[in-house]
């Protein structure tokens, strides 16, 4: 049998396929099921800040404050905070003694530095990497880009301060300049980047005039975005690159392997098809590696990226000239 195992965030995994965060990484029954199911890691659903957040504002909702609920306010958050983060390392440690898998925890940052402090605690509860889910909408005009930018760093760096375990970012495409700001995230000294983050998109029912939420699930053709920039940065980048985003067969992990990536994750497949779809993934990969002859996944890693690829410029090209130009009116 083919050799499939690859190391991510120098951490050794028997396939490429990580459980990507999401409901069905939220408790240690369905991490279990993961892991029979073939996944080789998983990153736990996310701690979220907006979560905490909510949550004071349910309590406190059109409440003025005196200078003593103020205090109570804080009170709140504290506790808030504590329960959410207890509820949070209990589950770690539940799946550390329950699968033998790598399980890494995730926060979703969606503001600033509130879960630092936290880092360490997540550590300590046994969890073998941390992913930060990164991305803080560009909604305040009066910051410019290089502030917003800014912060993704200084997070970083405080964390790196809190904890030794490795640590992966989850980004978005949406950066004025992403292909140097990809480049230099990985040379801040952080495991890995997992490009790229999927979104809450609203939407917009037209009949009863409401705002709604788009599709849940990703489709295969959002696979394309984190291929191209995968292929583009796997030969620049100064840390691992994971694949987020559209995967839901195993072509599509061949796609990401070829290109350069470490390792992909998948939800939306799993919430579809099952944690049985991995094992299908992994059989497609290993009869496309005997087809082509390929022992293991280092021989065919990166083999289409930007640098390998006999035509580079294929991954920069933006308007579909060569296809359209070839068309004729039909109508």
């Amino acid at each position: 049998m083919p050799d499939i195992t690859t190391r991510y965030m120098g951490i050794d995994l028997k396939n490429p396929i990580i459980a990507g965060s999401c409901g069905l990484t939220g408790s240690t029954e369905k991490v279990k099921e993961l892991e029979d199911g073939g996944a080789a890691a998983v990153v736990l659903k996310s701690i979220f800040e907006e979560e905490i957040l909510y949550e004071m504002d349910r309590i406190f909702s059109g409440k003025e404050f005196t200078s003593y609920e103020l205090e109570r306010y804080d009170y709140y958050d504290y506790q808030i905070r504590k329960e959410n983060l207890k509820h949070y390392t209990k589950l770690i440690e539940e799946c550390k003694n329950t699968v033998s898998i790598p399980v890494i925890a995730s926060v979703n940052c969606a503001y600033s530095y509130e879960w630092i402090q936290y880092a360490k605690q997540l550590e300590s509860a046994g969890a073998d990497g941390l992913e930060l889910n990164m991305f803080f909408l560009p909604l305040n005009f009066k910051r410019s880009t290089e502030e917003m930018e800014k912060s993704y760093f200084e997070i970083v760096e405080k964390i790196q301060k809190e904890i030794s375990i490795p640590i992966a970012l989850k980004i978005s495409c949406y950066f004025t300049n992403l292909g140097p700001m990809i480049q230099k995230l990985s040379n801040s000294g952080v495991s890995a980047l997992v490009l790229f983050n999927r979104f809450y998109r609203p939407d917009i029912d037209i009949d009863n005039f409401q705002v709604v939420p788009s599709s849940i699930f990703s489709t295969p053709e959002e696979i394309l975005t984190p291929l191209r920039w995968i292929a583009i940065m796997s030969q620049k980048a100064g840390c691992d690159l994971a694949a987020s985003t559209g995967i839901h067969d195993g072509k599509a992990v061949i796609k990401q392997l070829l290109v350069g990536a470490k390792a992909v994750q998948v939800a939306s497949a799993l919430y579809k098809n099952g944690s049985g779809c991995i094992r299908k993934m992994l059989a497609e990969i290993e009869d496309w590696m005997k087809k082509q002859k390929f022992e293991e996944i280092e021989q065919f890693r990166g083999k289409l990226s930007q640098e390998k690829t006999e035509d580079p410029k294929l991954y920069e090209r933006v308007q579909f000239m060569k296809y359209y130009g070839g068309k004729k009116d039909t109508v």
